[in-house]
């Protein structure tokens, strides 16, 4: 007769072991101390073998469904399994074997991807070496760094990145995607692997719905805000960096790590090297009389720095990348209101729509890719002289804001 939980619930243990079947090779070890095992006894190749499925209740006599919606196998799965494993010309026990066998992974994704990373980050600036480095770190090698990049399938690769999209964090696993993307074309040409998984993905991740940083671009509210710059006494570090930031409207990045060697007081030029830059080529900033005044206010504190604007407590190290966020948060400029980045959505808007600068000089200065009509990317000198102007010009405007005089 088939078994049944009243009947095996009931079982108590004997002096001797003994057994209680279930049929078909399934049958139930109840040993002297109680612990009640599964067991599944087969013929193979006319050799007599046995396999422990378990203990009981750890292992149940019928499969379930939990709540969480995983099917939790019984005792019964498992012999059905392996009597079709037997129908089929197979021995249950090497198989479980060979699934238990840890798998020699010759290529793993995250060697792999480490590879990769040393290779191109000397293309990138150091910033952002970290961030990529970081992002992989993060999301995607605790759950694909040990398998094999040549194993890696797309559903797999699809679980992973669906599941930094569940945190909502839908740009992070597109991002993420995309630099999967490129390991496995360096794998692929490196010969570790022959497919990429993550080339044909579209569709799999939400799209990524654009939010454009805050920033102030009306003529009073900017006038406003310059007035807070002036007053903040947060320190000589970050007070003339606050300051300077509206006046040149570089990257953040740009501004806290800008070093006394790439500036040419004299001649009022801040050059940045290409390493240092999102487009990666060099760029120049003119630098206005109000910019030079404030430079030359800062550097008896800081020239002793390698950079600009060092952090107050090493000066071996640039000032940390919240340091302007901070200060705006402490002037009560709130996360919707302005940031860091937002200083060079405030000059494209003023210098375009209030100042009417043509807008290949305003695009330019923003060293964004510029074409010209031939389609080649303008160099960093082009059209030099007539952003010096516009760079003092828009000075002279924020000073008259400043002073109430728009």
């Amino acid at each position: 007769m088939f078994l049944n939980d009243a009947k095996i619930r009931a079982a108590k243990p004997r002096v001797k072991r003994y057994a209680l079947k279930d049929g078909d090779g399934l049958f139930l070890e109840i040993p002297p101390e109680g612990k009640k095992r599964w067991r599944f006894r087969y013929a193979f190749q006319g050799k007599d073998n046995e396999l422990s499925l378990g203990l009981y209740p750890d292992v149940p006599l019928r499969g379930f469904k939990h709540a969480s919606g995983v099917w939790i196998k019984g005792a019964r799965d498992i012999r059905d399994e392996y009597r079709q494993l037997l129908a089929a010309g197979i021995d249950p026990s090497a198989q479980r074997k060979a699934v238990k066998a840890p798998t020699l992974v010759t290529h793993p994704f995250q060697s792999i991807a480490e590879e990769w990373h040393e290779k191109n980050k000397g293309v990138w600036s150091e910033g952002y070496a970290k961030d990529i480095l970081r992002r992989l770190e993060v999301n995607i090698f605790p759950v694909l760094g040990n398998v094999d990049v040549g194993e890696i399938t797309p559903p797999m690769l699809c679980e992973a990145l669906n599941a930094i999209d569940s945190r909502g964090v839908t740009e992070t696993a597109h991002r993420v995607q995309a630099l999967c993307r490129n390991i496995f074309d360096y794998a692929i040409q490196t010969g570790r692997c022959t497919t990429n998984p993550a080339a044909n993905m579209k569709g799999v991740l939400r799209p990524v719905v654009e939010k454009h940083l805050a920033a102030l671009t009306d003529p009073k509210a900017v006038a406003g805000l310059l007035r807070s710059l002036d007053s903040y006494m947060g320190g000589v570090i970050v007070s003339n960096a606050l300051r300077l930031a509206p006046l040149v409207f570089v990257r953040p990045g740009e501004l806290r790590t800008a070093e006394w060697a790439e500036m040419d007081l004299d001649k009022a030029l801040w050059e940045i090297p290409a390493s240092k830059m999102k487009m990666r080529e060099p760029h120049i900033v003119p630098l206005s009389s109000q910019s030079l005044a404030i430079l030359r206010a800062v550097e008896p504190f800081t020239r002793s720095s390698r950079y600009v604007f060092p952090s107050p407590r090493k000066f071996d190290r640039p000032m940390s990348n919240n340091a302007i966020l901070a200060a705006l948060r402490t002037l009560g400029y709130g996360r919707d209101q302005m940031t860091g980045h937002g200083f060079r959505a405030m000059a494209r808007t003023i210098l375009d729509e209030v100042l009417e600068f043509p807008v290949e000089y305003i695009e330019q200065q923003l060293a964004h890719r510029v074409l010209d009509p031939l389609g080649n990317a303008y160099n960093r000198t082009k059209h030099l002289s007539q952003r010096q102007a516009m760079m003092q010009k828009w000075a002279d405007y924020l000073d008259e804001l400043k002073s109430g005089r728009p």
